[in-house]
Formats: structure tokens, sequence, C-alpha cells
């Protein structure tokens, strides 16, 4: 046996020679099965030979497997000269990319990120915001209610709320994440990303507000940018605003809405109006992504088109 292990010249016959010895009904196995038949001696005589033989397989597979693979490195070989296949590289979604240009830009104006839960209680949805429960902005904002009376998330105002009454004022923070309304068109998506700023001290006026969106307009767009401001309805500020920003050929864009934090709110949060005020601003920054990278259609960012981005450059 130990002369055929030797004179085996390919790893099939190796293999094949194997099976004959230590297979199910192998040589070998015979023997082992036999053992209790067979006296000391003996049994050591059969233990010795079975290591043996399996070290002897062992170092010829290694033999043979060594060999085929010189003679595969001998006839075959890499052109280092031939051009690289091409290589698909990943990208950031232009939603993920405006999100963290955006983020950077209000980090570098002093505020802190916020985030909160998706599904959200009467209270910090509604209640805090200035919103009770007869009141007619619960309406317009098609909220999804969920049966055990929470809601999915109609804005991120209520990151808002959560922080003031976690960290009091003054306070600087901003708010980004998902929220749901029943509306899908062109334009308009059930689920959309928002951005939130928010910021209370002592002294703060509706210049700073402005300040805040031209500046934050002006970085992310790169240029300079004109904004104007509408007098407008949000039960969470007073006085609010509605902000647009002037675009391609002196063509008004509206972006989002804005104001003085209404003092019930602060009341509801633990700070005193009469100490504090501060502003609160908002918007959806995949409208951002859509301005600044020339889409016509929210929907598209939603539809996980891998051929749709590759081909939108991104």
């Amino acid at each position: 046996m130990k002369d055929k292990i030797k004179n085996t010249k390919t790893l099939e016959d190796l293999q094949k020679l194997y099976s004959d010895t230590f297979g199910k009904n192998g040589t070998m196995t015979l023997q082992l099965k036999n053992m209790a038949n067979l006296s000391n001696d003996e049994r050591a005589a059969i233990n010795a030979e079975n290591s043996e033989l399996r070290q002897l397989f062992k170092e010829k597979q290694n033999e043979l497997e060594l060999a085929a693979l010189n003679a595969k490195l001998a006839t075959e070989y890499v052109d280092v000269t031939l051009d690289n296949e091409p290589q698909n590289h990943g990208t950031l979604h232009p939603l993920t990319q405006s999100l963290k240009e955006l983020s950077a830009i209000l980090e570098s104006f002093g505020f802190t990120l916020c985030t909160g839960p998706e599904i959200e209680d009467d209270w910090h949805n509604f209640t805090a915001l200035n919103t009770p429960e007869y009141h007619p902005a619960r309406d317009m904002q098609d909220t999804f209610f969920l049966k055990n009376g929470n809601v999915m998330r109609t804005q991120t105002s209520a990151i808002q709320i959560r922080a003031m009454e976690k960290i009091g004022a003054p306070i600087k923070i901003f708010a980004i994440g998902s929220t749901y309304r029943k509306e899908l068109d062109a334009t308009h998506s059930a689920m959309f990303g928002q951005m939130e700023g928010l910021y209370v001290d002592k002294n703060i006026t509706m210049s700073d507000l402005v300040a805040t969106l031209r500046n934050l307009l002006s970085r992310f767009f790169e240029r300079e940018i004109e904004i104007r401001i509408r007098p407008s309805y949000f039960p969470f500020t007073e006085p609010s605003i509605e902000f647009d920003m002037k675009w391609d050929k002196g063509k008004w864009i509206e972006l989002g809405g804005a104001g003085m934090v209404h003092p019930n709110v602060l009341r509801n949060c633990k700070i005193n109006p009469d100490e504090y005020q501060g502003f609160a601003f908002g918007f959806g920054w995949d409208r951002m992504a859509m301005l600044k990278y020339g889409l016509n259609d929210i929907r598209a960012f939603y539809d996980g088109d891998v051929r749709w981005l590759k081909n939108s450059g991104f």
C-alpha cells in the first residue's frame, strides 16, 4: 500500500486509493472494525499502520497539489499591459448628499443635530405645538392616524419640542427626519425628508432668522441668493412667514415656512417667554436637492432605480 501511495500520479487516483483504504468498506476500515477480536499487540500494530498510511496520503496529496499548481503557473500568465476591466463605483444618493451638505452648513452656524421618533404621540406632534384637538391645522396636514391615537410624524417640529423639554433654553438645534402626509404627485411624496432649525435665546429677532436663511441658501446653492418673506400662518409661530428665493429668470420659488416661536410653545416646554424668544424654520431637503441638481420629479428619489442614479451623474 505504501508503494501504491508513493507511485500515484494524479489527485483523482489518490482519492480512489484513499476510498479503497479508508472508505466505508475500505481495507483499513474493516481491520479497525475487527480490532475487538485481536490481541493488544495486533491492535497496536494496526493503529500504527493506520496513522502511517494517513500521514502518507496527506504528504502525497500536498505533493500532487503543489505539482498541479506549478504546472498551471507555467502555462498561464497575466498580461499587465492590458487595460483594466471597467468597475462600477458606488456614489452617494442625491438626497444623502444634500442632507450632508445642509447639515454641515448648519453645524458651521453653531446648530446641533437632534433626531426623534417617526411615530409620534399627540402631545409632541400637535398639542405642545399650540395645535389643540379642535384646531383646524390638524386637518390641513392630511395626517396618517394610527389606531392607538398616535400619528406618523407630520413635521419634524415634534423633535423641537422634545429637545426643548430636555435641554431648555438657550437652545440652538436643527432636526432632520422623514415625515408623512397623504400627498403623492410629481412634487409631493407621501414620505419626504424635512429639516428644521430652532434658535431660542435672549434678544433673538426676526432679523436673525432672515440672515440665517439667506446665508444657508447661499452656501448650499453656492451663489448669492436673494430671498423674500411673506406673511403666513402656523400655530406654532407668531409672527409666521413663508420664505421664497429668486431662481432662474427672476422666478420666485417657495421653499418653506418659518417664524418666531409662539409663546405658548415655549410655555409648554417650561421656558419663560418673557425671558426667552427665538425663531424656527423648516423645509423639505428633497425639494432643495431637486432644485440644486435640476430634477423635476420627486418620486424618482424613492424608486430605487440604479440606472436613473447612474445616468443622473451622481
